[in-house]
Order: C-alpha cells, then structure tokens, then sequence
C-alpha cells in the first residue's frame, strides 16, 4: 500500500522478495489501488569479502575491522577511505549490469576499473617504501640539480615538477640483489642500472653491519654524461629503478590493504570469521617520499611509481605526520583474465 499511496511505478527488489509477488500483487487487485510493478534482481556478491549487512556489523563489533569505514570495508565509507574513485565505482556496476542469476563477481574487475580511473587521473610522485641508502661516490657533495618529472605521462597538460638529485638517496631495498637471479636488470655489483629521470648509475661497493651482515649503503659511480637517463654512446640499460634524494625526503606511513578474507566465497562457510585473513593490513612506518607532497590534502591520490596507487587517509593523516592508503597496487589481474579468455 505504501508503493502504492506513492505512486511508486517500478518496486525494484532483490531475488528473495520474488516469492512474495504474488501476494503483493493480490493486495494491490483485492484493494483495486494503484499497481506499481515489482522487478527482483540479483544481488552482488564480490568475491573475497561479504557484503551482507550482519556478516559487516559482526566484523565491526568483534573488532575484526577499525570500524565501518575501515579500508579493507565494501561499504561506501570504507571504499572512499580507501581511495577508490566514485567514477571508477560507477563504471564498475555499468560493467557488471543487473541480472537475476546470482553469481559472484570478480574483485578483480572493480580494482581494474580504479586502476583505470587513476591512470589517467593521479599524479605520480616518487615514493620508496623500504629505504636503503644510495651514496654516489663521484658526485659533488653539496651539488643540488633540479630534475624535470612529468606530473602524469597520460596527460601531458598536467605539466611537469622538479625533483632534486642529490649526492645520497633513498632506493627500494629490493632493487638491489647481492645474489642477484637471472634477468634481475636493477642494482648489484657491477652492473649499470638507471635512476628514473636522473643518470646511469653503476654499483660499486657495498657498506654492512658488522654484527648483521646486512646491507646499510651502497656506493655507485655515476656517468654524468647520461642525465636524463640517455646514454650518448647509444649503449644499452635495461633497469631502471625510482628513488628520492636523501636531504629532501619526508617521512610517511604507508597502508598496505590486501582481500579482507583468505577465500573466494567466504559467504559459504558457516564461520566465515574462520576466514578472515590475518595479513589483509600490513603497515609500513619508514616510507621516504617527495617532500613537495608533504601537505597533501586528504582524500589526495597519487601514483607511487613502480608500486601502485596511494589515497592520504582522511582520518588519521596530518601535514606534520602523512598518512597513505594503498589503494590498489599497479599489477592488473583482470586484464590477464580478459585477455586469457580471448585467447
């Protein structure tokens, strides 16, 4: 009666209520009143997560998530927190449709909509998650040359910001290899690499803890021939690694966000809880990176170049102690899946 005194023309439902049409259409004839027509559709189901509103309030109230809008959360909340975009959100449920046959999407599928939201959209910015220090033996040691970095390569009216080359920077730990494995193209003893924007670089020495035996420094030579990353002799340098320069780095803490539960369909284990995934929050507190974003607004999304897509937290983010969200990293596993399929 209430669609009805409304002038509600179409009551749209999920697939429960279909059971139920028959006798909200008998009440609709019995009264001889305005008859809007009941359409049911299948609900979402995104696989690695539940999105039943009592599954998502035990998680709140048992502590299992910081809250609603925790960013391992499918709640509007919890994605906004988590950086995604309202566009790419939008775009996702054009892509997936209404159907009546339930089905289960891929999560895949709405992490390649963001990524192809931001890639066109977010700025990149030099980011290095697990710093090693990187001395260049050969370069002055005051010297401070200003670097020009494209602010996005898919946009060229995005403009373009300096980046500050210094003696001493900051490299991914990873990207050096003592032992390196076969085709590893980035930092080791004796092999060339390129700094992203900057020079060609060689590995010279190595500096470690005496105690440890793990790697504090290295020392590289540069070829200041090759600014910009060209080398004149034409020669040929398959790695190329991100870095920030030592003096001028902030500090940040980085969240790293990954599948809110271990299995595809948590929805079908009686205790689902039982299934939660103990490594879906990972956070990283030594985080070196440009020092130009470093009053970033919150809700700000930027590309970490070589590592994926960052969303400053809009909760516990602040100019003097920067917060980021990972929001998706830039492997796209759904693109594989497309282009598997077509094969």
């Amino acid at each position: 009666q209430s669609d009805s005194i409304e002038k509600i023309t179409h009551s749209i439902c999920t697939m429960e209520f279909e059971d139920h049409r028959p006798l909200y259409d008998w009440f609709i004839d019995a009264l001889g009143i305005h008859h809007p027509q009941q359409i049911e559709f299948a609900r979402l189901n995104l696989s690695y997560t539940v999105l039943s509103k009592r599954k998502l309030l035990q998680l709140v109230n048992e502590n299992h998530v910081t809250g609603w809008d925790d960013p391992r959360m499918p709640t509007l909340s919890g994605l906004r927190r988590r950086g995604y975009t309202p566009e790419a959100i939008r775009n996702f449920c054009e892509r997936i449709g209404v159907a009546k046959r339930q089905n289960t999407v891929d999560i895949a599928l709405l992490e390649h909509c963001v990524r192809e939201d931001l890639n066109i959209k977010a700025e990149r910015v030099m980011a290095v998650l697990n710093p090693l220090k990187l001395i260049i033996d050969n370069y002055p040691d005051d010297k401070l040359e200003e670097l020009d970095a494209l602010n996005n390569p898919e946009d060229p009216s995005m403009g373009t910001h300096k980046l500050p080359f210094t003696k001493e920077l900051f490299v991914e730990s990873d990207d050096y290899k003592e032992q390196p494995p076969e085709k590893f193209y980035r930092l080791t003893l004796g092999q060339e690499v390129r700094l992203r924007y900057g020079y060609i670089i060689t590995c010279v020495a190595v500096d470690k803890d005496p105690n440890t035996g793990e790697v504090t420094a290295l020392h590289c030579t540069y070829d200041p021939e090759t600014r910009g990353g060209k080398a004149p002799d034409g020669r040929r340098i398959r790695g190329t690694i991100h870095w920030v320069s030592a003096k001028n780095a902030t500090d940040a803490e980085v969240r790293l966000y990954d599948n809110l539960f271990t299995v595809e369909k948590p929805d079908e284990i009686y205790d689902y809880t039982s299934a939660l995934n103990p490594n879906s929050a990972y956070t990283v507190k030594t985080c070196k990176i440009e020092s130009r974003i470093s009053t970033a607004a919150p809700e700000t999304r930027y590309q970490f170049e070589r590592i994926g897509y960052f969303c400053v937290d809009n909760k516990d983010s602040s100019p003097n102690a920067l917060v980021f969200n990972r929001i998706v990293g830039l492997r796209d596993t759904w693109s594989k899946i497309e282009r598997k399929s077509n094969t």
